[in-house]
This record gives structure tokens, sequence and C-alpha cells, in this order.
């Protein structure tokens, strides 16, 4: 699907050039806000109609003067090209607070929620949508890849800097080389399956469980799947570990991701520090914006030791 046809029609011909501008990432949609567009460390709005609709850098004096901002009428026009017209459909998704459309743009929601017995079982009102626009990246997991393709792996950046793309290489780049990997993509972001058809080039020899929760995916894999690599995006709770740390020791390899903004605050991750402590994982990989807010990875061993 491309982009500019989740924007009200009144937006899609001063929108129809966004595939083309350059490391765009994230598009945030905010009821009664600028539209802003994230390209690398650039923070971009659209400008009103009457200003030819061009998108201009918002650090630039003024710009706030001229923005577009969207208004409830946008936003609910939004919803249906989103939902294809069909919201009730997106239940699940909803509860989760994100879906996963054609093309593989995963779009998070916010707004009124509906909650049943102190849990969120919906949204009523969504008023806030966070594109998150999908990339591949062919080849970026190149360097890497001779550090951490025998080893237990985390990728570790914080939110929003390339951890997911950098699996999805990996994954890509092992599987065309001759491993069965098992993928658990609990959010859909990896592989980005549209009715169950990859979206993203994981490999020939990727088999994808989507939209499973990482503890049960993981062990449904090695039960039917015979994989040698397990991939996995995000790991966070205790579950998660437990079920990685069984799965490596059935003989599987696994790599996987985690929020952190250093190493430093890797390893004071109290969930985290048990499995250090058994050297469950002997590779991290540390990526970081560098300049231009192009990406930076340095691998490291279970000891923590720089190895590039």
């Amino acid at each position: 699907m491309k982009l500019e046809l989740l924007f009200p029609i009144h937006l899609r011909e001063t929108l129809k050039n966004l595939e083309k501008l350059q490391d765009l990432e994230e598009i945030r949609v905010r009821i009664g806000q600028p539209l802003f567009f994230y390209t690398g460390e650039k923070e971009l709005v659209l400008l009103q109609k009457e200003k030819e609709g061009q998108l201009r850098n918002s650090k630039e004096p003024g710009t706030y003067d001229k923005v577009y901002r969207a208004t409830e009428a946008d936003l609910l026009e939004m919803q249906n090209y989103i939902s294809n017209y069909s919201l009730y459909a997106w239940q699940e998704e909803l509860r989760n607070g994100f879906l996963t459309i054609q093309g593989g743009h995963r779009i998070g929601l916010a707004g009124g929620t509906i909650n049943q017995n102190g849990r969120i079982n919906g949204i009523s009102y969504l008023t806030f949508f966070n594109i998150r626009v999908a990339h591949e990246k062919i080849g970026c997991a190149r360097r890497i890849l001779p550090y951490i393709c025998n080893h237990n792996t985390l990728i570790v950046s914080p939110p929003g800097v390339g951890k997911t793309t950098l699996l999805r290489d990996c994954i890509r780049s092992l599987s065309y080389d001759g491993t069965k990997i098992g993928l658990v993509d609990e959010r859909s972001e990896i592989a980005a399956c549209y009715h169950g058809i990859p979206q993203n080039d994981v490999g020939p020899r990727t088999d994808v469980l989507d939209g499973c929760n990482k503890p049960e995916g993981i062990l449904m894999l090695l039960r039917t799947m015979s994989p040698m690599v397990i991939a996995v995006d995000e790991l966070g709770i205790e579950d998660d570990f437990k079920a990685v740390e069984q799965a490596a020791y059935c003989g599987c390899r696994i790599i996987g991701t985690v929020h952190a903004g250093s190493m430093k605050e890797l390893q004071e991750k109290p969930v985290l520090k048990k499995w250090c402590e058994k050297e469950l994982f002997e590779r991290f990989v540390f990526i970081k914006r560098g300049v231009n807010g192009m990406r930076e990875c340095n691998v490291y061993n279970h000891r923590w030791e720089l190895l590039c």
C-alpha cells in the first residue's frame, strides 16, 4: 500500500512522493496537531494547503504559524482507510494498540480506551496514529554476521534506532545461507505478514509464527518446525527468557532484540541479569545513531569485551 493512500483524499496529491522521501522512518498524526514526518534526525511538518503543502523542517522560525493541523474528519477518514472500512475486524489488534497493513507498515494507535475487568479491551476513539514506515535494509547485517552466526545473540538499542531492521537482515542472510529459522513475529514487524504472507524478505528457509506471543511461539516452533535458529523481537519479561533458555538447551541458537540505552543499562536490567550470569547470550550487538542519523554497530562478547 502506498503511504499517501492512508491519508485523506484532499492531502494525497500533496503527499504523493512520500515513498521517495529519503530515510522516512515515522509519521505522527494527532488530532488538532501538526503532521510530523521523521527522517533520520530531521522532523518535518506539512504546511497549510495555501502554502502548497510543502514539507518543512519544524525547527525553522515561524513554521508553526503555517502548519496544517489534523482535524477530526481527517482522523475518521484515515481510520476507514487503515482498517479497509472494517474496524470491527481488527478488534484483537486494537486491544494490542497497533496493526500492520499491506507493505509491512505498522500503525500504533491511541485514544479513548475501552476497559473491561480492569484491562484495556479496545480503543473507541482513534485520535492518535504512529505510522512506523517499514524498511528493508538489505545487507545492513553483513559486517556483524561473522561475529554472531554461531552464537546466541542479543541486538540492543533504544527504541526507534534500528533493532528490528538489523534483526530482519540477520534472519534473511542466514536463511539464504542455508539455516532453517523459526521466527516468532509477535508484533508483525519483522516479516510483516499480511493475510499470512510475509511482506518483507526473511529468506527461503524461514518459518513464521505471526501475532503469537513469544513464550508460546518459541515452544511451538521447537515442537513442530525443527529450527536451527529461533528469532524473536523485543524480549522483555521473564517468561520470554525462560522460553529462550529452553530453546537454547534444545540445541537451537537464538537471535533476539531488547531495549536499552547503553551497554551499562543492559547489564543492569534485573530480568536479564540472571541469564547473563549463566552466559546464555554470547554476543551483544549495540546500535546507536552516529553522524547524520547513520547507525553504528558494536559487537561485544559475554564478558562485555568489544569485538568490533
